[in-house]
């Protein structure tokens, strides 16, 4: 670090070229470079929740992206249980010639948010118009590189010195978080180049393969499973066997209590019940009366009205023949008219 410094220091008398981080911004980072330099010893003591995690200098062969190059990248790791956005913070980049190189993480996409002890991997491809995860930054692939990470009120979290890498290989931590770097790649293969994934790759279980050492034919296993379950099945039957009658016991305790304490309640609720039984046969027998007084009144105003009816229909006859003079009148004659029939016509007699 303090070499970096140095050479830092040294390029602030001599003339800056124009663009990238420019000739403005370089006093800026030297700030920060010597602030982070005093604060460097208590990044390893996990104050930040973000930290460096794995660096690819030289990729021919390795990860691509999501444009299907082959480029450098960074990842860094969330080592903490809680999601972090790392909108606003800063990514910088000095691989010894040139100014320090600064990316912006920028704000407003969802993407920022690293989840619980997870990864983000950053493209050093100096293309930052490829999405938010593509930098301006590029690392050396023949020197070595320092990079930096800042959170976004400017504090230097975490940084680290990347030595000169082959082909892809990258330079790590141990595990994820650990404070020991290593590199890895190569043909190495207990050691994988690892992006946005785990740094340490079990690929064995040392119990699971003396155990299949130790019982290859699997007669322990089997032997160990039918224990579990005879085992099982005795613990079930001796509890049924002792806890089965006091539990019956204590049932039927309870339900005698319980008869107790209703059998007042049913005496009440009995009364309650007839009680209303004998209100409703009460009020159907008072509405039987009434429905056959009603009935028999009915009657006799019927009866009533018709004889009245016949009395006047009588009236009115009398007073129709009196007033029309329409009375019969018999003469008390007797007329009986010949009828000729068939049993007394002469040419059907055998008289002649």
């Amino acid at each position: 670090m303090r070499n970096i410094i140095h050479k830092m220091m040294r390029k602030v008398f001599t003339p800056l070229p124009c663009g990238g981080a420019g000739g403005g911004s370089f006093l800026l980072l030297l700030i920060l470079s010597l602030v982070g330099f005093t604060s460097c010893n208590n990044q390893e003591n996990g104050t930040s929740k973000v930290v460096l995690n794995e660096v690819l200098s030289l990729n021919k062969n390795n990860f691509q992206d999501d444009y299907g190059v082959h480029n450098a990248w960074i990842e860094v790791f969330n080592k903490s249980y809680g999601t972090v956005d790392i909108a606003g913070y800063k990514l910088a980049v000095y691989n010894g010639t040139g100014d320090t190189v600064i990316y912006n993480v920028p704000k407003g996409d969802v993407l920022t948010k690293i989840k619980p002890r997870q990864h983000a991997l950053f493209w050093a491809d100096g293309e930052p118009n490829r999405g938010t995860f593509h930098t301006i930054c590029t690392l050396d692939s023949i020197g070595g590189n320092w990079v930096g990470l800042y959170d976004n009120g400017g504090k230097l979290i975490d940084e680290i010195e990347v030595p000169t890498l082959e082909a892809d290989h990258s330079y790590a931590r141990l595990d994820d978080a650990n404070s020991k770097w290593v590199v890895k790649g190569g043909d190495n293969a207990s050691s994988y180049v690892t992006p946005s994934t785990n740094n340490m790759t079990i690929e064995k279980n040392e119990k699971q393969e003396k155990f299949a050492q130790q019982d290859a034919d699997g007669v322990g296993m089997a032997i160990t499973a039918m224990s579990v379950v005879f085992m099982g099945l005795i613990i079930l039957y001796i509890s049924f066997r002792l806890l089965l009658k006091p539990l019956l016991t204590f049932l039927q305790w309870i339900t005698n209590k319980v008869q107790l304490l209703l059998k007042p309640l049913a005496g009440f609720f009995q009364w309650t019940k007839n009680a209303i039984v004998c209100i409703f046969k009460r009020k159907d027998r008072n509405n039987k009366n009434n429905l056959t007084e009603t009935m028999t009144e009915n009657q006799s105003i019927s009866k009533t009205e018709s004889k009245e009816e016949e009395v006047y229909a009588a009236i009115a006859m009398a007073l129709h023949e009196e007033m029309n003079n329409v009375h019969d009148i018999e003469s008390g004659i007797l007329t009986i008219n010949r009828c000729t029939s068939a049993w007394n016509a002469k040419h059907l007699m055998l008289r002649k």
